[in-house]
């Protein structure tokens, strides 16, 4: 258990707060591209609390301002864009994507006021169909280099969707390796060859055996938690027999986002970002290592699950995340159909818009929700004393990876084992190739 105190250290992300600032030292998921009309690319976005107009002007470049106006706060969002940037409709002001004021039509003609004038901007670029923002001070650091922004935009898909809570929570549970034999399980394993960009519904490397067969029969995994350039790797081992084990890793990538096996040749980096306090967006790239992403399936699938433009699930509080008791008897183990993220959707709205952590009780399983909120204390410290944090940004080019994956193998040498498939799905990329050493 925490106290109140600690809790609110933690989850907490304005820009006044111990962990805001901390948040502000990184680039944040800002939007998708796909958000921006082509006929009006201009989008109001709320993050870290505050608000923003986000556009992109007819050379291509991203502009992300506070969304109220500095000449009498009116709302950016509606305005147009011309003059080779973004004008309010209320009195004509101008402004570029770096927040200068390019024009002020009723000042005079001699007047220095324009001049003079910026709009707060914060630099924004676009990284395999997500827009990025740094609302750091100064320059912006380096951009990482991982995998997901390494390959090229024909081997990735980017989407998100909405959580209506707090975004520790959200993060927690996806590194939380324990709860998918329970929350993901499904009692019939469907054709590995129908479970196209679904998570937990094909086979594991090496192996014929489904996914959900494992996480089923295999449901107590010994867990362990090694500290990395990047944050964390958890590992969680599902001993079978005396010669083999399951063998999953995974990375918490400092400060909100986890990178994930999604099937043999594809992995999942998935961005945790507050919104405010009490609801944050998942943003996710599916990166594969194999041939190019089919966009159009994976966007179809979603649009099956998700409402734009706010990108709620469709099953959600409001309609009991589509419970039904005589799925849960049979088919499912919450009884709310076959999209993981739903169920992990319902398990941290369930626990309030922030979860009260002064009454939970942690066990061994939840070794890496341990680490990393002492990770997350230690570098709240960090920067509170004028000190760089532990994972430092500055450091963001020289990341790599991170290596992950899922398979069967050996019982006894699987540490040699899971890096070896690692580097074989490297090597069989040709973009990842030049990752390998760096990775190891």
């Amino acid at each position: 258990m925490m106290s109140q105190e600690q809790n609110d250290l933690l989850t907490r992300t304005g820009p006044r707060d111990p962990a805001g600032k901390l948040m502000r030292l990184y680039w944040q998921p800002v939007a998708l591209v796909e958000e921006l009309d082509p006929r009006r690319p201009i989008v109001p976005v709320k993050l870290l609390g505050e608000d923003f107009v986000l556009f992109r002007d007819p050379q291509g470049r991203y502009g992300l301002l506070d969304r109220d106006c500095p000449h009498r706060g009116a709302d950016l969002a509606f305005g147009r864009l011309e003059g080779g940037g973004l004008r309010c409709a209320f009195h004509g002001w101008l402004f570029d994507a770096g927040g200068q004021c390019l024009d002020m039509p009723a000042e005079p003609e001699d007047s220095t006021f324009c001049a003079r004038m910026r709009q707060r901007a914060f630099p924004a670029i676009e990284r395999n169909g997500i827009v990025f923002a740094y609302l750091g001070s100064g320059e912006p650091l380096d951009f990482p280099a991982l995998d997901c922004f390494l390959a090229p935009d024909a081997y990735t898909f980017a989407f998100k969707g909405l959580i209506e809570c707090n975004w520790l929570q959200a993060l927690e549970v996806g590194i939380d390796p324990a709860h998918a034999s329970f929350l993901h399980r499904f009692f019939e394993d469907e054709d590995p060859a129908a479970a196209y960009g679904k998570q937990f519904r094909g086979v594991s490397a090496d192996s014929d055996m489904p996914m959900t067969r494992v996480l089923r029969d295999y449901d107590r995994p010994t867990i362990t938690v090694e500290p990395t350039d990047c944050g964390l790797r958890i590992i969680a081992l599902r001993k079978m027999s005396e010669a083999l084990t399951h063998v999953r890793v995974t990375n918490q990538l400092f400060p909100h986002a986890f990178v994930i096996p999604m099937s043999a040749e594809m992995t999942i980096t998935q961005w945790h970002v507050p919104i405010d306090d009490e609801s944050c967006y998942w943003y996710a790239i599916f990166t594969s290592f194999d041939k190019p992403v089919d966009k159009a399936a994976m966007r179809a699938q979603r649009l099956e699950l998700y409402e734009l433009p706010h990108y709620r699930s469709r099953k959600n509080r409001s309609n009991n995340y589509g419970f039904d008791a005589s799925e849960q008897a049979s088919e499912t183990y919450t009884g709310m159909g076959h999209d993981i993220n739903v169920h992990d959707q319902w398990a941290v709205e369930s626990m309030g818009r922030i979860q009260n952590r002064t009454r939970e009780h942690l066990g061994q399983s939840d070794k890496a929700i341990t680490a990393y909120r002492r990770l997350l204390r230690q570098s709240i410290d960090q920067v509170e004393k004028g000190e760089r944090p532990s994972i430092d940004p500055a450091k963001a080019a020289s990341l790599r990876g991170p290596a992950t994956m899922d398979g069967i193998g050996p019982s006894a040498g699987w540490q040699d084992y899971w890096q070896s498939v690692d580097r074989k799905r490297r090597l069989g990329a040709e973009w990842a190739r030049a990752t390998v050493a760096a990775v190891e």
